[in-house]
């Protein structure tokens, strides 16, 4: 092992079937290190931590641990947990109706009876040894997540562990439980423990870590140190988009222009529960737009907010002129919004649900349920969007989740187009589809502008991107910071945008 190294990965490879998820990555992380472990979406990064941990069995390469003679064999995460590897998820795993010390010490006395005394005095210690706001025998639940975090962690550093592992671990907190999670971390970086820190907020890595390691597509990029990477440099290696690169794809109707003065939907000081900061937004008739942004950068919340998929906590939103009041998805339908989510197995699809009757779905919300669409009318509509996006099937009565994912995308596709929706918002409509259904979809997007409608295009390709939409939001750290259109919009603004900072 390197000088220093607390934990060396040496060409690490996991498959899955038809997937190389990881293919010869390397990954050294040294005593009293914050180490950031980056990337896009389905670069790796949870992969190569499953590996680590014992959840996902390798499939090639070889793990050292400090203190271990030769390669060490993790294949559970009592395994990692006993060679002084612990985690603490974004979702806290641990029990909120005990007590802090509880939590503490569960699962690690011995025999059927506790020291009651002893344990509280111990994690009274330890609390304030880490500076920790709880109190033993204060209920979790009634802390705050941030403090929750911290007593996982306090769990961790107790259970003597030399590589702890933080994935995510700020995405619920607000920017005072940041601060303080910081301030634990820079504390057992002096004790020496060596910091995994994954995460997707540029702002954060830069304020507190060493070292950055950068996966994409499974293979690593490189590791850097932080003082030596700018900031657009890490945006560049993250995306695999170099910043001379000027050949900007753009959409091909750079001619078409926008209807009217008033916006078909304008937003102004809109913010929500999911942690977006206030943002001004607005969209003309016949306009093609989107946001832009790392994965985790708010891109999604922010349509959610306009949509009422999320819940507002500020600003006001008109339609054509008209302030609107929109608390809940059935709200923005009714004004004639639609919304093609980013999850489409989780929020699209219903997949024990018929073809058709996934195609009806919208339109029969906004009917009512007490004023069903006929079986004949269903199925008219459902054969005339088959034949229009063209979507393999079997027949309308087919079960959507037998169909392709390109083909899942076009029902959901054809689901809002039935309600003909004069402004339609898609997010990562293309997401996980074949390149050929990505150009349909490519089109038909840029076909319904020329018809008038409005769309909001949401992709993590930035090619893409400048293919379909004439202006761009650019999102960082769940707000707003910048828009780009014009001679702006090619990937060298938008990369320089995202990454923001003098560094």
């Amino acid at each position: 092992m390197q000088k220093g190294a607390v934990l060396e990965m040496r060409g690490i490879c996991k498959y899955f079937p038809g997937v190389k998820a990881l293919q010869n990555v390397d990954f050294t992380l040294r005593e009293g290190e914050i180490h950031a472990l980056m990337g896009e979406n389905g670069a790796g990064k949870s992969t190569l931590i499953k590996v680590l941990t014992g959840v996902y069995e390798k499939d090639g390469g070889e793990i050292h641990i400090k203190g271990h003679e030769g390669a060490v064999s993790i294949r559970s995460p009592q395994e990692a947990q006993n060679a002084g590897i612990s985690t603490v998820y974004q979702e806290i795993t641990l029990c909120p109706n005990l007590t802090v010390a509880e939590n503490m010490y569960i699962g690690r006395t011995k025999g059927s009876l506790t020291n009651w005394r002893k344990m509280n005095a111990g994690a009274a210690k330890l609390l304030e040894n880490l500076g920790i706001p709880a109190k033993p025998n204060q209920q979790l639940g009634s802390c705050s997540i941030a403090v929750q975090q911290m007593v996982a962690i306090a769990r961790a550093v107790d259970m003597d562990c030399k590589v702890l592992i933080l994935d995510e671990p700020t995405s619920s907190l607000d920017e005072q439980e940041v601060a303080k999670l910081f301030t634990l971390m820079r504390d057992l970086r002096a004790k020496g423990v060596g910091i995994i820190f994954v995460t997707h907020f540029l702002d954060q890595v830069y304020e507190v870590c060493d070292r950055i390691t950068v996966l994409r597509d499974g293979q690593l990029v490189g590791e850097y140190v932080i003082e030596e990477l700018p900031r657009v440099q890490l945006v560049s290696k993250m995306l695999g988009k170099e910043l001379d690169d000027m050949a900007s794809i753009r959409r091909e109707d750079d001619t078409a222009q926008v209807d009217g003065d008033t916006p078909v939907l304008e937003a102004q000081g809109l913010s929500s529960a999911e942690g977006i900061k206030p943002f001004d937004f607005h969209i003309q008739k016949g306009e093609v737009n989107g946001f832009t942004g790392l994965l985790g950068s708010g891109r999604s919340e922010c349509v959610r907010a306009i949509f009422g998929a999320d819940k507002k906590t500020g600003g006001t939103v008109m339609m054509d002129g008209q302030k609107v009041t929109i608390n809940r998805p059935l709200d923005a339908m009714k004004l004639g919004i639609g919304y093609l989510p980013e999850d489409r197995k989780q929020d699209g699809i219903v997949g024990d649900l018929s073809v058709r009757d996934n195609i009806i779905l919208a339109l029969q919300v906004m009917k009512g349920f007490l004023k069903p669409i006929s079986r004949a009318q269903a199925e008219a509509f459902a054969d005339e969007y088959i034949r229009l996006l063209e979507i393999k099937t079997a027949s309308s009565d087919t079960p959507i989740k037998r169909l392709s994912g390109g083909n899942q995308q076009k029902v959901i596709l054809a689901r809002w187009l039935l309600t003909h929706p004069k402004y339609l918002i898609l997010d990562e409509p293309t997401r996980g589809i074949d390149v050929g259904t990505k150009i349909e979809i490519q089109k038909l997007v840029l076909q319904l502008a020329s018809e008038g409608k409005s769309v909001t295009f949401i992709s993590s390709e930035i090619d893409e991107m400048l293919r379909t939409c004439s202006r761009l939001v650019v999102m960082r750290d769940r707000k707003v910071v910048g828009e780009l259109s014009g001679d702006d919009l090619n990937q060298t603004k938008i990369m320089a945008t995202i990454a923001g900072g003098e560094n």
